[in-house]
């Protein structure tokens, strides 16, 4: 009763993802009894928990790679998916996913990346962009944001990608890559918050967000020949390693 028919608020984009998760498996032919989902806290962790029929971790807000590591050292049979927000993997367990990649343990972390913390109603994350307005920054956010991918590349994980979750068809195709990768795996998966973001910042409806969104994406290769003023508010997305 209160997941079905979603938990999810009116143009959230976790559905999305979450039925591409599900493809990206079915496609692949892989046992979901094989496979261990992990999530922290946050609006992310109600994709696996309890809407997969597999076995779930809901664990403590930041500490689902932690949990994670716990099963690749006594369980080495298993396939594990991290799936968590911005807010719980790049905050409060920021210190977790930089060992996590350091130690390139075949772990596939699914960053879902709102840019807010959803479900406490809207305050600022690390991956909120400077200027933004939130609840906690009625004036804008005063800090630069973190660029996840960029921080996991350069801890020295395997595989690391950003897409939206309108990008269905590459998304779903780096997840089915993660999956053959034999070390750490990050999918930065950019998902609207209506509510809470788009609303504050004069995107109202789940169509202003997606016309924001085709707007300002960009690939990596291309960001490269950019410099940091011409990247603003750009939404980098591609392969970074």
């Amino acid at each position: 009763e209160e997941v079905f028919p979603t938990p999810f608020c009116p143009g959230c984009g976790h559905g999305i993802l979450l039925q591409t998760i599900l493809r990206a498996i079915d496609e692949l032919d892989i046992d979901i009894k094989k496979i261990v989902f992990v999530s922290g806290i946050g609006c992310a962790a109600w994709i696996p928990s309890p809407h997969f029929k597999a076995d779930t971790l809901h664990t403590l807000h930041g500490r689902p790679l932690a949990f994670a590591t716990g099963i690749r050292i006594t369980r080495p049979d298993l396939e594990i998916m991290v799936i968590s927000g911005d807010g719980d993997l790049g905050a409060i367990g920021g210190n977790h996913l930089i060992h996590t990649a350091r130690r390139n343990l075949k772990i596939i972390t699914i960053c879902v990346n709102n840019s807010i913390y959803g479900m406490t109603g809207g305050q600022v994350s690390p991956t909120t962009p400077k200027d933004i307005i939130t609840e906690t920054s009625p004036f804008g956010n005063p800090e630069e944001p973190f660029d996840l991918c960029a921080l996991v590349k350069s801890c020295g994980a395997e595989f690391v990608c950003r897409y939206t979750v309108f990008h269905t068809k590459p998304l779903k195709k780096s997840i089915q890559k993660a999956f053959q990768i034999n070390g750490f795996s990050f999918i930065d998966v950019i998902s609207p918050c209506v509510t809470h973001y788009g609303r504050r910042n004069k995107m109202p409806t789940l169509y202003d967000f997606y016309q924001f969104i085709i707007k300002n994406i960009i690939s990596y290769e291309k960001a490269k020949s950019l410099n940091k003023e011409e990247l603003k508010n750009k939404i980098i997305i591609g392969e970074y390693v």
